[in-house]
């Protein structure tokens, strides 16, 4: 257990559990994950113990807090069960002499006596309302000002009840009977935690999973400057209990920029799939071409680096020796001959056989080494 939580609050609110049965836990308006977390998990344990809870809000529970335990038992009201009946009809002047009730085989009958006028509505206008019992203690969870709990109760209903103050928010008011409110807490998950440590509650791993819920949202996932020591203390107590880490992505909003794996695979497509070839053109540079690389062929190697030929540019090569020309051969399907006297020419396939310098025999004495003379001899 922590220092913050002061000891003669904690035994004030086990003198409280110990003269109380029915008790109301209220949170405000719209509540964060941790608030309503911090709540139910405190309501998992007082009925663990065998006390009567209502939880009450009063707006109704959104999604992001769904997937807490004990959400379904929320209520927009305060009151609980076994408060008073009330029978409602309307009435006017001499319809009614008299109204008596009798038991018979344990059903109450009430009896409404006509007057002089008769009786001038009918079954159907009867309404019946329960109005239930108010908590005799209430804990105000999370919620800063009364004002916040909105229509869940008039101030004066409350006159006979004990209310405890629970939250970490510096702006508190101070209301309440036993008020536990310290800011150095980052999260009221953790502040309920801890009460329910040095109360030696038996947390079981529902109490667990809400509470590290609420503190992990509180705490951005842990990464917010304000995440205090106690926090990563209840977080390691918690997960000792059973509570499991959710994926960051439960407590922050989804991120619009794509990953370099959904980028790979937005280019690559799937696993066992084809690699497209990076051709330079846009979309990033990679456009699929799969039937091209099938039908790809590339001019034979002689040891130095060239650029593969594509099917559809194709290249007619020609092949000269030092007597004459040889026929010509296009490359697809061809590997470059070897051996000496050897030269290798090769032009786009369709070019014109008649530009100059193409297709000409060479001239005899080509090969014939050159002996130049000057214009006079020494």
């Amino acid at each position: 257990m922590t220092k913050i939580m002061e000891s003669t609050a904690i035994q004030q609110i086990e003198d409280i559990l110990a003269k109380h049965d029915r008790i109301g836990i209220a949170v405000s308006k719209n509540p964060s994950l941790d608030t309503m977390a911090a709540a139910l998990s405190l309501a998992l344990y007082l009925r663990v113990v065998n006390k009567q809870v209502v939880v009450a809000c009063p707006t109704e529970p959104i999604v992001e807090i769904s997937n807490l335990v004990g959400i379904n038992t929320v209520k927009t009201q305060l009151s609980g069960e076994g408060g008073d009946l009330t029978v409602s009809f309307p009435y006017k002047d001499g319809e009614i002499d008299k109204v008596s009730y009798t038991l018979e085989d344990g059903l109450l009958n009430i009896i409404v006596k006509a007057g002089r006028l008769g009786l001038s509505f009918d079954q159907n206008q009867v309404r019946f309302k329960q109005s239930g019992s108010l908590p005799t203690a209430l804990f105000v969870v999370g919620t800063p000002r009364v004002s916040d709990l909105g229509h869940l109760f008039v101030p004066q209903d409350l006159q006979q009840t004990t209310i405890i103050n629970i939250d970490n928010k510096a702006d508190n008011q101070g209301f309440g009977d036993v008020i536990i409110v310290s800011h150095h807490y980052s999260s009221v998950s953790e502040q309920i935690a801890d009460l329910l440590v040095a109360l030696q509650a038996n947390i079981d791993v529902d109490i667990a999973q809400n509470l590290l819920l609420g503190i992990t949202q509180a705490t951005r996932n842990f990464q917010a400057s304000k995440t205090s020591a106690t926090a990563f203390e209840m977080a390691g107590m918690l997960m000792r209990k059973g509570a499991v880490r959710e994926a960051p992505r439960t407590l922050e909003q989804p991120s619009r920029r794509t990953s370099p794996s959904q980028r790979s695979q937005q280019y690559f497509g799937q696993a066992g799939q084809t690699a497209p070839r990076f051709t330079g053109q846009q979309d990033g540079g990679f456009t699929p071409q799969r039937q091209q690389q099938q039908q790809r062929q590339h001019r034979p190697s002689q040891g130095f680096d060239e650029q593969p030929i594509e099917a559809t540019e194709r290249k007619e090569v020609t092949f000269a020796r030092g007597t004459g020309a040889q026929p010509q051969q296009q490359a697809q399907n061809q590997s470059r001959p070897t051996g000496q006297g050897l030269a290798y020419q090769a032009r786009p396939f369709g070019q014109p056989k008649d530009q100059k310098g193409e297709d000409e025999e060479a001239p005899p004495d080509w090969l014939t080494p050159k002996v130049y003379k000057g214009s006079s001899l020494a």
